[in-house]
Parts: structure tokens; C-alpha cells; sequence
């Protein structure tokens, strides 16, 4: 394990780790499903804080290991059987995230053992995996040691998390601290010298994860138009529901690979924290906008008890927020660009108009659409002249890194 190449040329995503990602898939199937039962039922703040608990713990092992494999995957019978541990503790934590919600509801205690013993289970599993590197690549060895230690210290403390039965205000104090040790782990441990990760390797990590997350929007498009074909049939409203949730994962797809992020990461290395992080706001609000749409699913079969403002809203906050995150992400990565600070704004006004048409009266229909309205016409505008856009912002950061166009 003495570190890959940072500069490997045709470094692509292994078959162990498409097949590492498709546990992922399961977590984030479960964590939605169960926002939208909570949505459905009223408990809108217990399903935000169980889904927000879920999300991260799954996204950010996820996170963790994809950097490491970029650096150190060596692919042999060792990686292979840690790697399958791993993927277990993926599988006993999605297996806790419905007690922990339903405990969540209940507001007597969180009951999270099991979705910690699986995080737990996850995160020894990459210990053992930085210590190994630690002993086998000496230039990287006080990096790797230091990793291992703060994630010793992170997973102590969530054991005692298992062990101590609270409400959810205590264990969310419990938490908070563990939470900024993993997400400080990093940035501690590479400050003098960094692992050798491959840029383009890890953009295709986080769009292949992006591509399963962009599942569940369609998974919710799919109980949508159950939904209403079972109440009237193959009609106008099944054609526009189909439309609006297919175009909407669609569009979101679109948008996300408007930039070229392994050309970006690769010419800003020192920006990977950012570009890492942000990512987590981007995968969480892919899965709840599909969780949006199961929530309207639910609406059309007459399951839900809150009013129709709140079901269109569970689909537009969370697009909204995926724009934002993605006007970030570019304008770190590219430099500012006002052609897509206004894809954002563009986004935040016909979502918040869709939020106010349903408000007063409007088909939920036509709502849904113009959720679609934003991302779509984003689309058009960046065909007509964003890349041309694109192409100037990356020439101006190739001359600033002193290297040729690619």
C-alpha cells in the first residue's frame, strides 16, 4: 500500500467499489422512504432530524473510503475482505435507521444502537485500513497515523453513544462534538502531507454516487404514477406526473455534470475539502427531493395529513437547495459566474412561486411542473451559451496553474 499515482492515467472506478456503492443505494432508499412515512404523517421536524442523522453517517463513510481507496486501493485479498466488512456495517446501519426514526416519533429516547453499531462497524473496518498504510507507505506514514487516531478517538465515542439511553436533544449534544471530529479528521491529518488521491478518479466517485442517489427521484416518480393510475387511470394528470418526476431527475442529472469537476479538482487540489464537503448537501437533497416525491405519492393515494403547500414544498425546498449547492460548488471550483448565480435564483423563485400557487388553490399538477420549469430552462440557456462560458473559465484556470487546455 505505497500510495497510487495521483497522475495514473485512465484511472476509472473499480468493480468492488460500483459494487461497494450499491449498499449505499439500500441506505438511501431506507432513509427517504422513511422521511416521506414521516412527512406524510405531520411529523415533519422528527422526519428532518432523523433523515439529516441518517444522511449523514451514510454519506460521510461513504466519503471517507472513496478517499482512501483513491489513494491506497490495492485491490487485494485484504482490501477485498475489509472492504465487504464495511459494506456489512452499511447494512446493519440502514437496518437501524427505521428504530431510530420510530423512536424519534415517539419522543421517549433515540433508539440508535443498531445505526451506530453499523457506522461503528464501518469505521473500524477503515481504521484497520489506515493503520495498514501507515506500516506500508512510509512517505505518507504520520498522515495515515493520524488518521487512525482521531478515528480511534471519533469511535470510542460514538460506543458510549450505544450505551447511553437519551432523549433527542442529549444525544444530539452527544453528537455534535463527534460530528466535528470526523468532518475535522481530514483537514487535521493532511495539513503537512496529503494521501495521494486521483482527481478524476474521485469526480467519478461522486457522480456515480450522485447517478444512485438520482434513483430515488425516480423510484418516487414510479409510486407517483402507481398512485394515481390506481385512483383514475391512464389519463392528462398520469402524462404530466411522469413528465414533471422523470424531467426533474433528469435535470438534476443534467446540471450536476455541467461541470467538469475532475479538470477542476485536478488544477485545485487544495480545494478538495470544500469540494468533498459541499457534496454532502448535494447527495442529501437529491434523496429528499426523491423523498418528496414519495410524499406526493402518498398525497395522491389520500395518506398524508399535511396540506398540499407542505407536499409541493417537500419537492421544491430540496431541488432548491441542490441548485444552491451546485452554484457553490462551480463558483468554488470555476471562479463566480452570473450565468449560474442566476440558475440558483431562477430555481429559488419558481420554487417558491410553486409553493404559493399550491397555497392558493392551483393544481398540484401544474405546481409540480413548474418546479421542473427552473432546471429545464437552465438546461436550454447553458446549451446556447454556458459552455462557451465554461470553456473561458477553464482556459483562465489553466493559464493561472501555468498548464496547457484539456
Amino acid at each position: 500500500m505505497g500510495g497510487r499515482d495521483p497522475h495514473e492515467e485512465n484511472r476509472v472506478s473499480t468493480p468492488l467499489e460500483l459494487f461497494f456503492d450499491l449498499t449505499f443505494a439500500i441506505a438511501f432508499g431506507v432513509a427517504a422512504g422513511l422521511f416521506a412515512r414521516s412527512m406524510a404523517e405531520g411529523k415533519v421536524g422528527t422526519g428532518l432530524i432523523g433523515f439529516g442523522f441518517a444522511m449523514f453517517a451514510v454519506i460521510w463513510a461513504w466519503i471517507n473510503f472513496s478517499w482512501f481507496a483513491s489513494a491506497y486501493d490495492t485491490d487485494d485479498w485484504v482490501f477485498r475482505v475489509v472492504t465487504m466488512v464495511q459494506m456489512l456495517g452499511v447494512l446493519i446501519l440502514a437496518m437501524g435507521i427505521e428504530p431510530m426514526f420510530t423512536s424519534i416519533e415517539a419522543g421517549v429516547h433515540v433508539d440508535n444502537r443498531v445505526m451506530v453499531l453499523g457506522y461503528v462497524v464501518m469505521r473500524v473496518a477503515l481504521l484497520f485500513q489506515w493503520l495498514r498504510a501507515a506500516r506500508q507507505d512510509p512517505a505518507h506514514r504520520a498522515t495515515c497515523r493520524a488518521y487512525a487516531k482521531y478515528l480511534a478517538v471519533a469511535q470510542a465515542g460514538w460506543v458510549a453513544v450505544i450505551f447511553i439511553d437519551t432523549g433527542v436533544a442529549v444525544m444530539f449534544l452527544m453528537a455534535a462534538p463527534l460530528f466535528l471530529l470526523e468532518m475535522a479528521t481530514p483537514v487535521i491529518a493532511e495539513r503537512k502531507s496529503r494521501t495521494p488521491w486521483h482527481a478524476h478518479h474521485i469526480a467519478e466517485r461522486y457522480s456515480l454516487l450522485v447517478i444512485i442517489a438520482l434513483g430515488e427521484c425516480l423510484l418516487g416518480t414510479i409510486d407517483a404514477l402507481r398512485a394515481v393510475v390506481a385512483d383514475s387511470g391512464w389519463n392528462l394528470d398520469t402524462a404530466v406526473v411522469g413528465l414533471a418526476g422523470t424531467g426533474l431527475a433528469f435535470a438534476m442529472w443534467w446540471l450536476y455534470f455541467l461541470m467538469p469537476s475532475g479538470t477542476a479538482l485536478h488544477r485545485r487540489r487544495e480545494r478538495s475539502f470544500v469540494f468533498g464537503y459541499a457534496h454532502m448537501l448535494v447527495f442529501a437533497s437529491i434523496a429528499a427531493t426523491g423523498a418528496g416525491l414519495h410524499l406526493y405519492a402518498y398525497y395522491l393515494q389520500g395518506r398524508t395529513r399535511i396540506a398540499e403547500a407542505a407536499v409541493v414544498a417537500a419537492v421544491a425546498i430540496p431541488v432548491a437547495v441542490f441548485m444552491l449547492a451546485l452554484t457553490f460548488l462551480y463558483s468554488h471550483m470555476m471562479g463566480v459566474d452570473l450565468l449560474h448565480l442566476s440558475y440558483g435564483v431562477a430555481m429559488l423563485l419558481m420554487g417558491g412561486g410553486s409553493v404559493l400557487l399550491a397555497v392558493r388553490g392551483f393544481p398540484h399538477t401544474l405546481c409540480l411542473v413548474l418546479i421542473l420549469i427552473a432546471p429545464a430552462g437552465s438546461i436550454v440557456v447553458d446549451e446556447l451559451v454556458g459552455h462557451r462560458r465554461r470553456a473561458v473559465a477553464l482556459a483562465r484556470l489553466a493559464r493561472s496553474r501555468g498548464m496547457g487546455v484539456t
